[in-house]
């Protein structure tokens, strides 16, 4: 059992496969949504299984290197500046989180919810609406609710890079690339993955390598795209049921937007589906460079996760301050 009363135990459970908002609008519970699976029973079991060797590996990609962003987005800049004149230095960080490493918050991305008076109706996680979000007076499902406990618990990488070099096949993390739950599968087969309730699944699709091999001129040109192309994992009902049979707490990637982008399949878009319909946090551009290195030198695919959200109430996405511990 999940350990969540309220939890329907398979896909085929959920009365609506859309959505499940358990929580009263603007309570912890709400706020949390998925991350109430690392209860501290399931925290606690994570780091006496997972913290053995005490190595650690921290997974925040370099705040500079998707220079320029996509999607219009501002450009980080860092000023270090005189707070008393030759005798201590300031720092000034000008950044939008969706630049670089980030959880998308419940506040990020909302789903249609359409109803017989208005059918183009869209609303965020629990029926917040985009009001309540601009309200200065309002932190309903923000990421707030989130830096009070941070995120930690069991990790397990899924890493598809190595698989598709040993498959002959080349990867592109900006290109509509899909991975397919099956690879997905087939990989946790070949590493001896067992998914756990309350798990951090992380996807490795390799947006480091392809980055580093661009040229300025390619890296202006993605940025200047109205629609890039992003690699990710395959919008099915497969995906959607592997995702809530698994319970996992939150899903994250090295990738730009962790499913394929634009949606293969739309009906399936996994943003509307996990943010907006089950409240599961996506991560995004996390560094899993030397995180699968060093999975791969331990000859272990599952660790311990820590990361603690900015404390903004309000806030829609954060850096993840995310540290993995063998």
């Amino acid at each position: 059992m999940s350990g969540i009363p309220d939890l329907p135990e398979t896909f085929d459970d959920l009365p609506d496969k859309r959505r499940f908002w358990p929580g009263a609008a603007g309570s912890e519970e709400e706020g949390l949504g998925m991350l109430r699976l690392l209860t501290p029973a399931v925290v606690a079991q994570a780091a006496r299984n997972e913290i053995q060797t005490g190595e650690r590996v921290c997974l925040n990609w370099d705040m500079e290197n998707l220079s320029p962003p996509g999607f219009g987005r501002k450009p980080f800049e860092h000023r270090v500046k005189w707070v008393a004149e030759g005798v201590a230095f300031d720092d000034e960080y000008h950044f939008n989180p969706q630049q670089s490493s980030q959880w998308d918050g419940l506040r990020h991305h909302n789903a249609p919810a359409p109803t017989p008076e208005n059918k183009e109706r869209r609303v965020f996680y629990g029926g917040t609406t985009a009001e309540e979000i601009q309200d200065e007076s309002c932190s309903r499902i923000g990421i707030g609710f989130w830096a009070k406990k941070g995120i930690a618990g069991r990790g397990v990488l899924i890493d598809y890079v190595s698989y598709a070099a040993k498959k002959g096949i080349s990867v592109n993390a900006l290109s509509r690339q899909m991975i397919s739950l099956d690879e997905v599968l087939e990989i946790a087969r070949e590493c001896n993955i067992e998914f756990q309730r309350g798990d951090i699944f992380f996807l490795r699709v390799g947006l480091p390598g392809t980055w580093e091999g661009m040229s300025t001129e390619q890296r202006v040109t993605y940025s200047q795209q109205a629609t890039p192309q992003h690699a990710g994992i395959e919008q099915s009902e497969r995906v959607l049921r592997f995702l809530w049979d698994n319970h996992f707490a939150a899903v994250a990637s090295d990738a730009v937007s962790f499913e394929v982008y634009p949606a293969l399949n739309p009906e399936f878009d996994l943003h509307h589906h996990l943010l907006a319909g089950w409240g599961v946090p996506i991560g995004e551009m996390f560094d899993l460079e030397e995180l699968a290195a060093t999975c791969q030198r331990l000859g272990r695919w599952t660790f311990f996760i820590s990361s603690s959200p900015l404390n903004c109430s309000r806030g829609v996405s954060s850096p993840p301050n995310c540290m993995a511990i063998f």
